[in-house]
C-alpha cells in the first residue's frame, strides 16, 4: 500500500554542483544511510526520505544550501552513486534522477526486479502512476523534471520527484511512500505543504470522485 507523504516548495536555482561537493555528498550520504539501516532498518530509511522536512535537512547536512531546489537533484544523485554499489549488502536500490535519467526509471526497475526477484513490472507501473498523478491529477502549475525511485529488496519503496514553475521561479518536491496507500487517485496524499500558487485542480481530492468518474465516461463516448 502507498501514500503520498508530503511536499515542499523551494526557490528554483540553476547551475551545477561542483565535483568536490558532489563527492562529499556521496560519501557522507552513504555513511548516514548505512547507519540508519544498521540501527533502525531499511523501512525507517524509506520513511525518513519520504518526509519533506527530513529530506531537506538531510541534504543540508550533506552540504547543499538548505533552501535550494538543488537539494533534491544532488541528494538523489549522491545516493544513486553511493548506495547502488552497496545494494547487495544494504538491500537498497536508487533509480531515476533528473531529465533523461528520470525516463530510465522503468527500465532500471525491471532490471532490479530480475536481479533480486521482485515484480519489476509492478514497480515500473507504480513509478508511472506516481508521476502521472503529480503531473496530471494534481494541476498546480509545476512541471515535473525529476523522478527518483528508491526500492528495497522486500519491494517497499519511496518516490521523490520535483516539478518547476518557471514563471514563479519556484520548485515543488513531492514525496510518496509505499506504506499505507489504498488508491493512487483517491486521497493518496498524507500532506501537501507550500505557499498557495493560484487556482489548483486537485482530482485526487475525495470530493472530486464524481468528476473523475464523469471524465472516464466522456472518454468512453
Amino acid at each position: 500500500m502507498t501514500q503520498r507523504s508530503g511536499s515542499a516548495d523551494l526557490p528554483l536555482h540553476g547551475g551545477r554542483v561542483p565535483k568536490w561537493l558532489g563527492d562529499r555528498m556521496t560519501k557522507l550520504g552513504t555513511v548516514l544511510c548505512e547507519a540508519i539501516i544498521h540501527h533502525y532498518g531499511r523501512d525507517e530509511l524509506l520513511r525518513r526520505l519520504a518526509h519533506p522536512f527530513w529530506f531537506q535537512s538531510f541534504g543540508a547536512v550533506m552540504g547543499m544550501d538548505w533552501h535550494s531546489s538543488g537539494i533534491t537533484t544532488s541528494v538523489i544523485g549522491a545516493l544513486k552513486r553511493g548506495l547502488n554499489p552497496l545494494s547487495n549488502e544494504l538491500g537498497i536500490h536508487v533509480c531515476g534522477g533528473r531529465g533523461a535519467h528520470s525516463r530510465k526509471t522503468p527500465g532500471e526497475l525491471l532490471a532490479i526486479g530480475d536481479r533480486v526477484g521482485l515484480d519489476g513490472k509492478a514497480l515500473a507501473t507504480a513509478s508511472r502512476l506516481v508521476a502521472k498523478v503529480d503531473s496530471a491529477a494534481v494541476q498546480d502549475g509545476y512541471d515535473l523534471y525529476l523522478h527518483g525511485f528508491i526500492v528495497a529488496d522486500d519491494g517497499r519503496w519511496v518516490v521523490v520527484q520535483q516539478g518547476m514553475n518557471g514563471d514563479a521561479r519556484q520548485a515543488r518536491r513531492y514525496h510518496w511512500l509505499s506504506e499505507g496507500l489504498k488508491s493512487f487517485v483517491d486521497q493518496p496524499h498524507a500532506a501537501i505543504e507550500g505557499e498557495a500558487q493560484g487556482q489548483i485542480v486537485n482530482l485526487t481530492d475525495r470530493r472530486a470522485e464524481k468528476a473523475r468518474g464523469d471524465q472516464i465516461e466522456l472518454l468512453k463516448t
